[in-house]
């Protein structure tokens, strides 16, 4: 079973990205929450890895456009059983139904931050992973091969233990967003935020889409979660799945329409 360890070389499979180059101006959480229309769901965006709320811009200004409450929490990504936690107090907060979207390791979060909350009633897996009981995305980008993550991280000691993982600058382009321009892949790398590699091979609990129904987007050109792992994923999930092909892991930043389409259709099903 694959494990990340202290030495970078050793990490041969992983997990996520997504970020992008402009602030988000998704709506305040509890403010907004409050005041949410019953006549659409609440959308809460919830990023991964090496990224943060911003990777949403795009696809959040979508979303707004068509009439949505959007909401683009910090995901802490320090464990998966406290960012889980996190996500869901904030999920208690909002009035009406919630259509509930993850990028990447925020599939993880978003799988257990919803088990138990009646007003989540579509997931949205943005090139997500999707654990079942006892899985990690760990075990999951090792699962099937094609997975290049591993070589192109860097480790940074905490204190008192653990370590933060980022991708390296001068690889990140290449690695994550190779359809993003460069210089806004070049930003992304910048500002990205770190994970830990506690978080990354932390095993789920019971997963939320056994009983919450699933839509999954697929980018073929995927070269950190491995697109037959993610279609293994979908299907185990009885999923709705759209690939676009050729697309990076960063998908929600260079083709922020395909994604926003697959949030809406998943929020129609609501309506």
């Amino acid at each position: 079973m694959f494990r990340f360890t202290a030495r970078p070389r050793a990490l041969t499979a992983l997990l996520g990205l997504a970020l992008a180059t402009a602030s988000l101006t998704a709506a305040a959480p509890a403010a907004s929450a409050a005041t949410t229309s019953e006549a659409k769901p609440t959308i809460v965006l919830v990023h991964g890895a090496f990224a943060d709320a911003s990777s949403w811009t795009g696809v959040a200004r979508d979303l707004q456009r068509h009439g949505y409450t959007v909401i683009a929490p910090a995901n802490p990504l320090r464990d998966l059983a406290g960012d889980a936690a996190y996500t869901a107090a904030l999920l208690k907060s909002i009035k009406g139904p919630i259509v509930l979207a993850g990028h990447s390791y925020g599939g993880a979060v978003i799988t257990n931050a919803a088990r138990d909350n009646a007003n989540v009633k579509a997931l949205v897996y943005i090139a997500g992973f999707l654990p079942d009981t006892g899985e990690s995305a760990a075990d999951l980008a090792g699962k099937y091969p094609g997975s290049t993550l591993g070589p192109t991280l860097q480790e940074v000691p905490l204190p008192g233990g653990g370590t933060d993982l980022y991708v390296q600058q001068a690889k990140f382009h290449r690695q994550f967003a190779q359809d993003v321009p460069s210089r806004d892949a070049a930003v992304m790398a910048a500002t990205q935020r770190p994970i830990t590699a506690a978080a990354l091979n932390a095993p789920s609990e019971a997963p939320a889409w056994k009983d919450i129904a699933s839509w999954t987007l697929i980018p073929t050109g995927d070269k950190n979660i491995p697109p037959a792992a993610q279609r293994f994923m979908s299907k185990r999930a009885h999923a709705h799945t759209v690939e676009v092909k050729g697309a990076s892991h960063a998908v929600l930043v260079s083709q922020p329409e395909a994604v926003a389409n697959l949030i809406r259709r998943a929020a129609k099903s609501v309506d």
